[in-house]
């Protein structure tokens, strides 16, 4: 399909949360497709529709070595997470050049259609959690380094201002 360009921080559609999918479409799947392309040419192990200025609560993850177990998600919402942290370092195509570690749930259990339309329940581990949980963050209009203290937070983002100046 496409590989679509990616929105740069601060463009404040990132900061807005995306819209449900009301059904599993040709255009949804034209979407995800597109998304897919834009994953792999990042490279990265997901990717949210509002990060390519689609407003739907859309999310692609593939965490796997080979590249070949692409999920696609419409209306992601976390379910239950483990009380066992994960720390992770991440970082958006939107934000290029910074990243930090950012701790989270280990496992998480997510509700969301799937390309079949069909409402699914899946339990996600260690990178596929980290991924999931932050496609979810960029759908209601956060960033991962929201999860960062003040201070932190605001480190990071001189730094991107300074590199991408």
């Amino acid at each position: 399909m496409t590989v679509r360009p990616i929105l740069r921080w601060p463009d404040k559609r990132l900061r807005t949360a995306a819209g449900p999918v009301e059904e599993i479409t040709e255009e949804v799947h034209a979407i995800w497709a597109d998304m897919i392309d834009t994953m792999d040419a990042m490279p990265g192990v997901g990717l949210a529709a509002p990060q390519i200025g689609v407003m739907m609560r859309l999310a692609v993850v593939d965490a796997s070595t080979d590249r070949d177990k692409r999920i696609r998600l419409a209306n992601p919402e976390i379910l239950e997470s483990s009380a066992k942290p994960n720390v992770h370092e991440e970082a958006s195509p939107c934000l290029p050049g910074v990243s930090a570690k950012i701790t989270r749930p280990r496992a998480v259990t997510v509700r969301y259609l799937d390309e079949n339309g069909v409402i699914t329940r899946r339990d996600f581990v260690g990178l596929e959690a980290t991924s999931v949980q932050h496609q979810i963050d960029h759908l209601n209009g956060r960033m991962y380094f929201d999860n960062l203290s003040k201070t932190k937070r605001d480190m990071l983002l001189r730094r991107a201002r300074k590199l991408n100046a």
